[in-house]
């Protein structure tokens, strides 16, 4: 079970405990203290209650009562049936949308239908170059809110991030790709004869056959590796002089910027959070309310503002769909000191 499911169980456990009959001061105590020990506790259980309470409309509608009646208590249609006393919902249920890795792009086809059309004869004039010289060329773009798979000449797939772009150069020497926006996502095919390079702001990384991603923001650039081993290489300094080189196996995470390169290890399924994007979601473990919105914005045209310091110092955990920052608003109004003042194209949150 992942660290956002178990958060999820102990908030589903405390919901059903919470509703008991038994339930007691102490009991109180214990709640507001787990929930005060992470930004995540609380996100949790506030999406755990909000899916019981809508459960319970659902069941109110069907039984015909009055709007804004909720039914005598009884084990809520689409929830685990389980004894009173442990009753808790199928976590399965608590997310905004199943995971479904396709959904959100056949959401944004008709946005995305002239990049598909260019990805289309490019890719043929390139898979035809390749059966004639072993040479290739061409590119591939995603638009915002778009998730693009792609396979390249050689057999590698490259996966797309909102609005990125990809421009791919294969020779008998070297498979080479330019990350000149956004971040993509690599399952490299392996051949020890040409390496597999992706560059970006003056930095390389090389493989084999692996599998790894690569993000570039205005300051820096971040590679996560899930499977095998890359080479993190930098161009060299002003003076000429060669810059260090990093070896990131599975479960690195290495930030490279201004000031040098930062390495992680964690463990390979934690380094797969960075990559939850490919399935609809972004996680987020502690993390500022600024540097959350900012998430938001890589994937919605209608993006996030903050209307001052003190809303964007505030931190925020768990697992949301990026295709739902409204959901991920109201959460915040219902838990957090946040109002939101919503506009056509964006939404403003201040301090309440």
């Amino acid at each position: 079970m992942t660290d956002s499911r178990q958060i999820e169980a102990q908030a589903a456990d405390w919901l059903a405990r919470r509703d008991a009959e038994t339930w007691t001061a102490g009991e109180q105590q214990s709640l507001d203290a787990w929930l005060s020990a992470s930004p995540r506790h609380k996100v949790a259980f506030l999406r755990v209650q909000s899916a019981w309470t809508e459960a319970g409309r659902l069941q109110a509608l069907a039984a015909g009562l009055p709007a804004g009646t909720l039914p005598p208590r009884t084990e809520p249609t689409g929830f685990a049936t389980a004894p009173r006393n442990d009753a808790r919902p199928d976590l399965s249920t608590l997310r905004f949308a199943p995971r479904d890795r396709t959904s959100h792009r056949r959401r944004g086809w008709p946005h995305g239908i002239a990049a598909a059309l260019v990805l289309l004869v490019a890719g043929s004039a390139a898979w035809g170059g390749w059966q004639l010289t072993g040479r290739a060329q061409a590119s591939y773009a995603s638009t915002v809110g778009q998730i693009e798979t792609v396979t390249l000449p050689d057999g590698s797939t490259a996966t797309l991030s909102s609005d990125s772009r990809l421009d791919v150069r294969i020779s008998r020497g070297e498979r080479h790709v330019a990350l000149t926006q956004g971040e993509a996502f690599f399952d490299v095919a392996r051949d020890t004869r040409r390496p597999f390079v992706v560059e970006t702001e003056g930095r390389r990384v090389a493989a084999v056959g692996t599998r790894f991603s690569v993000r570039r923001d205005p300051d820096e650039i971040r590679v996560v590796v899930t499977e095998g081993k890359v080479r993190l290489e930098s161009r060299p300094g002003p003076d000429g002089t060669a810059q260090p080189v990093s070896l990131l196996p599975a479960g690195s995470v290495a930030t490279a910027g201004r000031s040098g390169v930062l390495v992680r290890s964690v463990p390979v399924a934690e380094a797969e959070r960075f990559l939850e994007w490919r399935d609809g979601f972004l996680t987020f473990d502690d993390t500022s309310l600024a540097d959350a919105a900012a998430e938001f914005n890589r994937f919605n045209t209608r993006k996030l503002e903050l209307g001052d310091v003190a809303v964007a110092d505030l931190r925020v955990g768990g697992n949301f769909r990026w295709s739902n920052a409204e959901g991920f608003v109201h959460l915040l109004e219902q838990g957090f000191p946040v109002r939101a003042e919503r506009h056509a194209d964006r939404i403003v949150l201040h301090t309440r």
